[in-house]
């Protein structure tokens, strides 16, 4: 990942009520939506190998409150019950939080002690050890030893790009992918993702053992087209109140023409392809989910009378806070977002707005 979007990206830091930790209930359904799946994986990879020690990596954890949004408690919860059956004893675990340096790390351990209560009240006396580390650092590059991880999981990290790609400058009012950016733009922002989930799989290939396995969910698109409105009307909608600022002389043009977001959302077929293009895992299975703008019932804060429209400006705000800081500066953040949340509020009155996501899981090679 590039020096600077390293220094730019992270999720809005804390445990207060606009913290990511607090608004993130889009990516909760999601996890909620792939458990079974991830669970069945690491199942089928414990019960094959039966290693002493059983090595789980969250990829782009996030400044979350491990007990919370975290799906490591699934993960040992699926492994314990599977070794009962199988009648073994106590099981050790080596459990790796990653994401870039810049992170709240802080939020993510304090969190420990209520983590270990959880643990305590749920399993069973005979509940072996755990131990918890952090791993900063960019999942475009090496981050662990060789042959050393058993089962990986990634959710809603793998679509954002480790750059901005190259040659995009004349994709002037657009910030993202839309209907009217030339065909090379679209080509550089495809090319840049192939080459970064490129990248990520050999990274990986290297420090996953033959026969571990990974579970990634990522955004996607069901369409073939890079644009869909499904994919792209979060940042349709930030265009054009950015677009409606410059006219009103908030913002600077040049400053919006040379801002773009550092994200791609592939297809089913985008992704099968780069996996059989790398070479190092099989794809055993592909999952495509839908998850609501609006939060579930089951997802929503009891203590926050917000409207849904709100919730989701929130969301959104969380994860895009400090990428509009680092280039537009700290002054136009709540006109910004005032202006996002009315074109919200009116979409969300006319149609069922939705999220797309991709989970895949695969099998490192022997």
């Amino acid at each position: 990942m590039s020096k600077k979007m390293q220094q730019v990206f992270r999720m809005k830091e804390g445990t207060d009520e606009t913290s990511y930790a607090k608004t993130s209930y889009i990516q909760k359904q999601v996890q909620s939506l792939t458990k079974p799946m991830r669970e069945k994986a690491i199942k089928e990879f414990y019960c094959r190998e039966q290693p002493t020690i059983l090595c789980i990596a969250d990829l782009g954890c996030s400044s979350v409150e491990l007990s919370n949004l975290s799906p490591v408690f699934g993960l040992l919860e699926t492994v314990e019950n599977a070794r009962r059956e199988l009648e073994k004893g106590p099981q050790e675990y080596q459990i790796y939080l990653n994401d870039l340096p810049r992170n709240d790390f802080n939020t993510i351990f304090r969190s420990l002690g209520s983590f270990g209560e959880k643990l305590k009240q749920e399993m069973r006396d005979d509940f072996g050890h755990y131990f918890v580390y952090g791993a900063p650092g960019s999942f475009h590059g090496r981050l662990f030893p060789s042959n050393h991880l058993h089962f990986i999981h990634s959710s809603y990290s793998l679509h954002w790009l480790s750059q901005v790609p190259k040659g995009i400058e004349d994709n002037k009012g657009n910030i993202y992918i839309a209907k009217t950016s030339p065909p090379h733009v679209l080509k550089a922002y495809y090319e840049q993702f192939e080459r970064d989930f490129w990248t990520f799989l050999r990274c990986r290939s290297e420090e996953v053992v033959a026969g571990g396995m990974m579970v990634l969910t990522l955004m996607g698109r069901k369409s073939t087209e890079p644009y869909s409105k499904k994919s792209c009307l979060i940042f349709d909608m930030f265009a054009t109140a950015l677009n409606d600022m410059v006219v009103e002389g908030f913002i600077e043009e040049d400053k919006l023409n040379t801002f773009s977001i550092p994200i791609y959302t592939p297809s089913e077929e985008e992704l099968g392809f780069m996996v059989e293009k790398e070479g190092s895992f099989n794809l055993n299975q592909v999952l495509i989910t839908e998850v609501n703008w609006k939060p579930s019932e089951q997802y929503k804060n009891p203590y926050d009378k917000s409207s849904d429209h709100a919730n989701f400006t929130n969301c959104m705000r969380a994860v895009a806070e400090y990428l509009l800081i680092s280039h537009f500066g700290e002054a136009i953040l709540e006109e910004v977002f005032r202006r996002y949340k009315k074109m919200v509020k009116v979409s969300m009155a006319k149609e069922k707005n939705v999220f797309t996501n991709i989970t895949v899981s695969l099998t490192r090679k022997g």
